[in-house]
């Protein structure tokens, strides 16, 4: 018996997206997230009313197996699933980066903080790899990128999920800090990529738009792993864990 065979065993291993036995993803449950870049004009609280939007990019739908997949990276200690999410978003990005920025400006991206008793939960930062991936992506496609911290969730934040378009906004609102000192090191109008795992409202965007403005920074565009379907939108569910999603999904 292999090694493999043997920690299988101990350790049962199956696709989250289908409940597939024996192997960590099948390539039926992560097809979605090998699409283009889209554009995601139905993000609500990214349609700004003082007339300056930022676009929002997103592979593929926070909805059916896809959702699973992404629920059990983030919240149930499958960090293995990094390595085929990342590459989906690296590959994405990298045939994007025309629309994304011209290849002579150079774009800092930032990835979405999540707060501090998250991080120490999941022992990793997801959006940080995502983040990461963008950056690889872009310089892939001969775009200058390179990822900061520019974000932190200062003092207690309280966990997004679960609330709803107002209390999301002003839970961040109150709570998404610039890091000055990094802030000082680049230059008036830098412009920025933000990064975030899954975009529902856009409630968490809008208020690090407004964080990185109030700084003289330039938010350009935001990405996304995956994003809410719009309103009406119902998965079929390919396992007893698939449930419908619709735009008032709490996760994310």
């Amino acid at each position: 018996m292999t090694l493999s065979a043997l920690a299988r065993l101990v350790v049962p291993v199956s696709c989250p997206g289908c409940g597939l036995e024996d192997v960590r993803w099948c390539d039926r449950c992560l097809a979605p997230l090998r699409a283009e870049l889209s554009p995601r004009h139905d993000v609500a609280r990214m349609d700004r009313l003082d007339g300056r939007p930022v676009p929002v990019w997103a592979v593929a739908d926070y909805a059916g197996p896809v959702r699973d997949v992404v629920v059990a990276w983030k919240d149930r200690a499958r960090a293995d699933l990094s390595d085929p999410l990342t590459r989906s978003l690296r590959r994405a990005v990298a045939l994007a980066a025309g629309d994304l920025a011209p290849p002579d400006r150079p774009l800092v991206v930032v990835p979405v903080p999540s707060s501090r008793a998250s991080t120490r939960a999941r022992g990793w930062s997801p959006v940080g790899d995502l983040a990461d991936a963008v950056a690889v992506g872009l310089r892939r496609a001969g775009v200058p990128a390179a990822t900061s911290d520019l974000l932190h969730v200062a003092g207690r934040s309280t966990d997004q999920v679960g609330l709803g378009l107002r209390a999301r906004a002003t839970n961040r609102a109150t709570s998404t800090r610039v890091r000055a000192h990094a802030a000082r090191r680049l230059p008036t109008g830098q412009e920025c990529l933000l990064v975030d795992d899954v975009v529902t409202t856009g409630a968490t965007l809008a208020t690090c738009v407004d964080a990185l403005r109030e700084h003289g920074l330039r938010p350009h565009a935001a990405i996304a792993l995956v994003a809410t379907p719009a309103p009406g939108f119902h998965a079929i569910p390919s396992s007893p864990r698939s449930v419908e999603v619709s735009r008032h999904d709490p996760a994310g």
